[in-house]
């Protein structure tokens, strides 16, 4: 695998590590432009680019080489309408080549509207309703402890309108009160939330025991600082703000 920034659209290249938020936000939007399927969730896309790609690019300890590895880091898109951003991270890291990106939505691509873990090399669930991904990842981490792998971590990228969803609320509150130190949560704050008290998420995971922050969403050395702070003994989340979605 080249470790040089993509140029010629050469299959399993990546961007340099740790390259200037600019010349990366470059890379992924021309990336993505190569996507021209019919998608209705552009903001949804755009919302999570610089939190996946400082995750993929500094954070999460996996690579198309270790992909199946017992040890590897876990990431679950749970936000996956709109995976435009997703897939451009996957191909500039290497994991799909970028030849794949212009059939984006096609009957014959593997690169869906919702990602696709049968199809989609290094994607760890398919993602469909809203809601599902906090409650898998919580399941992947105790997973992982009963076969006593305690050193991968999982981490999560959830929607702030998912956490309407009761089912988030449960796995909430059970990674607080059992200490799932493995476990990290992003969620992208849009303001797209239905019934969600503004600037009330970091809250509600504190009052359930998790290690929790806000982080600008656009800045990458912020986001780095969150997603990798201690947090001995509770999972943690980084609610990552960004512009809103309607604007």
């Amino acid at each position: 695998m080249t470790n040089t920034f993509l140029t010629g659209g050469t299959a399993g290249s990546t961007t340099a590590p740790g390259a200037a938020p600019e010349a990366a936000r470059a890379e992924l939007h021309r990336l993505m432009a190569l996507m021209t399927g019919d998608e209705k969730h552009g903001p949804a896309a755009t919302s999570t680019l610089d939190a996946l790609w400082v995750l993929y690019d500094r954070v999460l300890r996996v690579s198309p080489a270790t992909a199946g590895a017992p040890d590897r880091d876990r990431f679950l898109l749970s936000k996956g309408h709109g995976p435009m951003a997703y897939y451009a991270v996957l191909a500039a890291k290497g994991f799909l080549p970028e030849a794949l990106l212009p059939g984006f939505g096609a009957y014959d691509s593997p690169l869906g509207h919702h990602p696709d873990r049968v199809l989609v090399p290094g994607a760890e669930i398919g993602s469909g309703s809203l809601g599902h991904g906090l409650p898998l990842a919580v399941g992947s981490v105790l997973g992982l402890r009963a076969r006593g792998l305690t050193d991968p971590r999982v981490w999560v990228l959830v929607g702030d309108a998912e956490l309407d969803e009761g089912s988030n609320h449960e796995a909430v509150a059970h990674a607080g009160a059992t200490g799932l130190e493995q476990l990290h949560t992003v969620v992208i704050d849009n303001a797209s939330a239905s019934h969600a008290r503004p600037g009330g998420i970091v809250a509600r995971f504190e009052a359930a025991g998790w290690s929790a922050e806000t982080a600008d969403g656009r800045d990458h050395e912020a986001l780095y600082a969150a997603f990798t702070r201690p947090h001995p003994g509770r999972p943690r989340v980084v609610v990552a703000r960004v512009e809103p979605k309607n604007t």
